[in-house]
């Protein structure tokens, strides 16, 4: 994996480019995304899951991170994307991808969501509910169009992740109930359908997984599932999305590689097809986080400092939880530097604290050791490049800060921060208030 972390001068180098220059020139509160980076995850993976079998597909999670330029970037590299809602839709297609490029996920799709995604000719819908099929086929009929789906089945696998980020247990809003009840008549239905084409199943266990029996478990339940419908229906499925899920690094967590979770799959996968005599499907899988969280790191300016001797040493940044939920949210630790200081000793125990108005919810990072943050300086807090910007929000009347890509040196826009002007501009004064 690509080294994009180094130190030159006391200063913290990022993809090459000075951290306390990008500061400097792009201003803070800011994301900052390694191009490097994002290739080099997506090239490993390509390695151990697509060169086996090449009619396999990496799709990006883009919830994690989602704007025209990561979308391009997919596109370059050769992997789908995975969309969940009209305007993650509507910015890819602003991008001019593929729409057989993009696949569409979700649990509750609007009616106008599926009629833009049937319309726009998206490669494949997830199906998530028992409703959902109903509603695809009155809108291809009316567009006079088919569509291609998978199902997305839950599952009942447990997993070990934060409670909010488990998806494939039984009590979820997410999937079909794999109950023989359930789900055999709405396959039949798929099958037989005139308005769709079914190509098999689609499950998603949860995030920040770093075990792959739980994966493994699930492949077996898909895959016995496959093999019932080749025997009540004649029909072998070729197609089985087993979703994302692999875990990061925020602070100590060990990464695994890639290869830990999908090698196995595959040989799985491969020897459970020369047993069955079943044509080997096209194993698809979405990756979010896994590409762009330790891809990204926000920069912020330090304002005022608070002692309070014998509890807490406060360095207020310029930004908060309105640009990073996910402390307030989730508990989520991270980890940082002063960026213009990085030579001198982290020997000084300091929460830093955002400028909402709010107290615990507002603390990126809680008791980190630093070097003494001075206002003025710069903290780069790490692996932020997913659900940082995806989440971010107006709390406040905070503008969302805006996204640099950097690769060798380079640095360039990839979105513009919001201004007060762009915040403000559907603010109405309507006549009975003035």
């Amino acid at each position: 994996m690509s080294n994009i972390k180094e130190v030159k001068n006391g200063h913290l180098y990022f993809d090459g480019c000075d951290t306390v220059e990008l500061a400097k020139e792009f201003g803070t509160p800011i994301y900052v995304y390694s191009k490097t980076d994002i290739v080099a995850r997506i090239d490993e993976l390509k390695e151990c899951f697509v060169a086996p079998y090449p009619k396999n597909r990496i799709a990006y999670a883009a919830k994690a991170f989602c704007c025209m330029g990561i979308y391009k970037l997919c596109e370059n590299e050769g992997i789908s994307m995975d969309v969940v809602s009209g305007g993650e839709l509507f910015t890819a297609m602003k991008a001019k991808i593929d729409p057989e490029k993009l696949e569409f996920n979700g649990n509750n799709k609007l009616p106008s969501e599926l009629a833009a995604a049937i319309d726009y000719g998206v490669g494949r819908i997830i199906v998530d509910g028992e409703q959902e099929l109903d509603l695809i086929e009155k809108i291809c009929e009316e567009q006079e169009k088919t569509t291609d789906i998978l199902i997305r089945i839950t599952p009942c696998v447990e997993v070990d992740t934060h409670d909010y980020i488990v998806t494939g247990r039984k009590d979820s809003k997410f999937g079909l109930n794999i109950d023989p009840d359930v789900i055999f008549p709405y396959i039949k239905r798929a099958i037989d359908s005139k308005y769709v084409r079914f190509h098999g199943f689609h499950y998603h266990l949860g995030s920040q997984l770093f075990d792959n029996k739980p994966m493994l478990d699930a492949v077996d339940v898909a895959l016995e599932l496959m093999k019932e419908c080749r025997e009540r229906f004649g029909f072998a499925p070729g197609e089985l999305n087993i979703g994302g899920g692999v875990g990061v690094t925020y602070t100590d967590e060990v990464r695994m590689p890639f290869s830990y979770f999908y090698t196995p799959i595959l040989e799985k996968i491969a020897a459970w097809c020369e047993k069955e005599d079943y044509e080997m499907p096209a194993i698809i899988c979405e990756p979010g986080r896994a590409l762009v969280a330790e891809a990204g790191i926000q920069l912020y300016t330090v304002g005022m400092t608070k002692n309070i001797p014998g509890i807490r040493r406060y360095a207020a940044i310029d930004g908060g939880m309105s640009d990073n939920i996910r402390p307030a949210l989730y508990g989520s630790v991270y980890g940082g530097v002063v960026a213009n200081r990085v030579d001198e000793p982290a020997d000084e125990i300091v929460t830093i604290c955002g400028k909402c108005c709010e107290g615990d919810s507002d603390m990126i990072i809680k008791g980190g050791k630093f070097a003494s943050p001075r206002s003025g300086d710069i903290i780069a807090v790490f692996s932020t490049g997913a659900y940082g910007y995806s989440m971010a929000n107006n709390y406040n009347r905070n503008p969302i800060p805006g996204v640099v890509i950097v690769e060798k040196g380079e640095a360039e826009w990839l979105i513009k921060p919001q201004s007060y002007e762009h915040m403000t501009a559907l603010d109405l004064l309507p006549e009975m208030l003035k």
